[in-house]
């Protein structure tokens, strides 16, 4: 099992690799072959998911080979209990993904389904990387087909929104490039030390690091984090990015490249940085409740469906975000399950208004109502999605930011008064969801034309049926799946107490 994670990571590519090969007019071929691939991939993380134990805190089926010695850079991978879960999201959506662009993607179809198959070899190296090099490279590869997805196959203005998503990331990599690279030469420095880039190693090694130094290097890697995720004020370039990607570039944009961010907080930022990380923890909280609320106010007056969902992520994400920072074991829970909640959730939507864009051709709210009354599948399968991501109890939306809440107000490290604030946004999501929903679905039918739309096909059905089974599951179990990650995310807030508590003592004793 040392190498199954290499087989995971690297099954996407060898697909790719085998479709460059095929001839571009055996249309079908690559259409059934690029899918398969994802679902042998999504397979094989379902194996890892059982085989995973969640009494072991540390990482597993971990695998590590000797790269660059001169600088002790490795190919190093494994998984723990947060990763796991990003690692079956991404394998989850990514089949999903190609099967709803079975007839939306009709130009060019062997080069989009390669970039599809290309890009999830990235985000799952991104989520297995244990070496900060390696990381680096998977994070850095994953946004070249992105770019070509949105820029090729996006909307009118594609290449405008393919470009700013490619800057904005870009800038937030070089921070974190110079960070990693100050992170392992002060490795080296140390007594026997050399210069590495072992995750593992450097999380014995950062914590040590004088605050003033450490504060930067906290900085760099957080705002490169932050653009991805994206926190408040940095988010300007994803409404762009998803009105003007194609459905499948929006799903796995908003189901699993967002979270790209909210993870590297977690995996870097919080466990190597930690007296950084709760100086500024009350800062990051702030911008968090800014942007939960913000976005949801600015979804309530959006006219194109798919910008409201955009938006709708600057608040969810904001959520996220709050609870990684309110630095409890309830916070950093809520956060991960609400990583997946979101995905599943936003997801959803995205392919249902890429649904109903190949009908009408128009995202215009204005141009829909009653549709009820002639896709009554479209209606509750619409319906179901909406509810779970305003967090209706019973659906998986809820337990994510019920937990975020919780732990909020439980945080040591931040007033009570963020919990209070961000809880609008709860009620803020209830109104532009559901004015969303009595806008489309309800009502008088006024546009004759949407009279002749035909309901969901079983191609579709087949794509939305798998998520609103997670939807459920989730929001009725959540323990499946939190159990996963409860030892991690306890190692996690040891560290931080550990580090608070050796700094408390080292202050009294100086006294």
């Amino acid at each position: 099992m040392t190498d199954i994670l290499t087989y995971l990571i690297f099954l996407p590519m060898a697909g790719s690799v085998l479709l460059f090969f095929l001839k571009k007019e055996r249309v079908a071929t690559l259409k059934v072959l690029g899918f398969v691939f994802s679902l042998l991939t999504f397979g094989l993380s379902f194996i890892i998911y059982f085989a995973f134990d969640p009494s072991n805190a540390g990482f597993q089926f971990a695998r590590r080979i000797l790269w660059v010695p001169s600088l002790n850079i490795s190919y190093y991978v494994g998984i723990d209990g947060i990763s796991l879960m990003l690692v079956l999201l991404t394998t989850f959506l990514t089949p999903l993904a190609l099967l709803s662009s079975w007839k939306s993607i009709e130009k060019r179809v062997k080069e989009y389904t390669i970039m599809m198959l290309l890009l999830e070899t990235g985000m799952l190296g991104v989520f297995c990387a244990l070496d900060m090099f390696l990381f680096y490279i998977f994070w850095e590869a994953m946004l070249i087909p992105m770019y070509f997805i949105i820029g090729m196959w996006g909307g009118e203005n594609r290449i405008y929104a393919a470009i700013k998503f490619f800057l904005y990331t870009m800038v937030g990599s070089l921070l974190m490039l110079v960070a990693i690279i100050w992170l392992g030469y002060y490795a080296s420095t140390q007594p026997n030390g050399r210069f590495t880039t072992d995750l593992l190693q450097l999380y014995s090694i950062a914590p040590a690091v004088p605050l003033t130094i450490q504060t930067w290097m906290f900085l760099a890697f957080t705002f490169s984090f932050a653009i991805k995720v994206p926190l408040f004020p940095f988010h300007t370039w994803l409404p762009d990015a998803h009105v003007e990607a194609p459905t499948a570039g929006s799903v796995i944009l908003a189901g699993v490249l967002l979270k790209m961010g909210t993870y590297g907080l977690l995996r870097f930022s919080v466990p190597l940085f930690p007296d950084a990380t709760i100086m500024f923890a009350p800062y990051i909280a702030l911008l968090a409740v800014i942007g939960i609320i913000y976005g949801a106010l600015v979804s309530m007056v959006q006219t194109d469906i798919k910008k409201l969902v955009a938006y709708s992520s600057v608040s969810h994400l904001g959520f996220v975000v709050l609870g990684i920072f309110a630095l409890t074991e309830e916070g950093i829970q809520g956060s991960i399950i609400q990583m997946i909640n979101h995905g599943l959730s936003t997801g959803a939507l995205f392919l249902i208004v890429g649904m109903i864009y190949e009908r009408r051709h128009t995202r215009m709210i204005s141009e829909f109502g009653g549709l009820a009354n002639v896709m009554p599948l479209f209606a509750t399968f619409f319906m179901i999605v909406s509810l779970s991501s305003l967090g209706l109890p019973g659906l998986n939306g809820f337990i994510g930011e019920f937990l975020i809440l919780v732990g909020a107000f439980k945080s040591t490290y931040l007033s009570q008064w963020f919990a209070i604030f961000s809880s609008t946004g709860v009620i803020l999501a209830a109104v532009y969801l559901l004015w969303m929903y009595q806008r489309v679905v309800f009502g008088k039918m006024t546009n004759p034309i949407n009279q002749n739309l035909s309901d969901l096909s079983k191609r579709e059905i087949a794509v939305l049926a798998p998520v609103l089974l997670f939807i459920v599951w989730i929001g009725v179990y959540p323990g499946t799946f939190l159990q996963k990650s409860h030892n991690t995310t306890k190692h996690i807030i040891s560290v931080v107490k550990q580090y608070t508590q050796s700094n408390l003592t080292h202050s009294d004793t100086t006294r």
